[in-house]
């Protein structure tokens, strides 16, 4: 199947795993642009700013920031966030909470990287949506703990919930996911 997707990327705005992460969200940001797939994120800093700034770079066709706030001026003066990776900002007015929610569910699916609370809450929204999401190893944070919090859960990880170390091969497992999921709904998407 052909059609392309709406890639979330997911990570933590400031901490550890931002350092440790930015190289991969570099990577995964240039891997979406080279294979054609609309790029998402939460339009912070940090892990979302590096995937959107390389994917812009990458000649990314379309780079979407959802922002918590309610207007530009809100999200630049009261958030501090950047708008300049991104094609489209939404303003949700709908603060951190309510923006993950949206976020998750406009995604077909989900690239996490690293990540502290709010990484991890856009991570149990997918999960609870049923969102393919992919942990892309090497950040720390609440992406290498995803196993026990699951197990803590008592939730084990289902075919949509993949980890890798590649972020160009971790993309490629999503879409394959997304088309067994599309194939039989072709012709109807494109």
């Amino acid at each position: 199947m052909s059609s392309k997707y709406q890639i979330c990327v997911s990570g933590a705005s400031k901490g550890l795993s931002v350092e440790e992460g930015k190289g991969l969200a570099k990577l995964v940001g240039e891997a979406i642009a080279r294979a054609g797939h609309t790029l998402l994120t939460g339009a912070t800093v940090g892990i979302a700013d590096y995937a959107a700034t390389s994917y812009k770079a990458a000649g990314g066709h379309m780079s979407v920031g959802i922002s918590p706030a309610a207007s530009k001026i809100e999200h630049v003066m009261k958030y501090r966030l950047p708008t300049k990776p991104y094609d489209v900002v939404l303003y949700t007015g709908m603060h951190y909470v309510g923006r993950d929610a949206f976020l998750i569910n406009s995604s077909d699916a989900v690239i996490s990287i690293g990540g502290r609370l709010g990484t991890l809450h856009e991570a149990m929204i997918a999960f609870e949506t049923d969102t393919p999401i992919g942990f892309l190893q090497g950040a720390g944070g609440t992406g290498a703990e995803i196993m026990d919090i699951l197990k803590a859960a008592g939730r084990e990880p289902g075919e949509g919930v993949i980890f890798g170390t590649d972020p160009a091969e971790l993309l490629k497992r999503l879409t394959t996911i997304l088309d067994a999921e599309h194939k039989r709904y072709e012709g109807l998407l494109d």
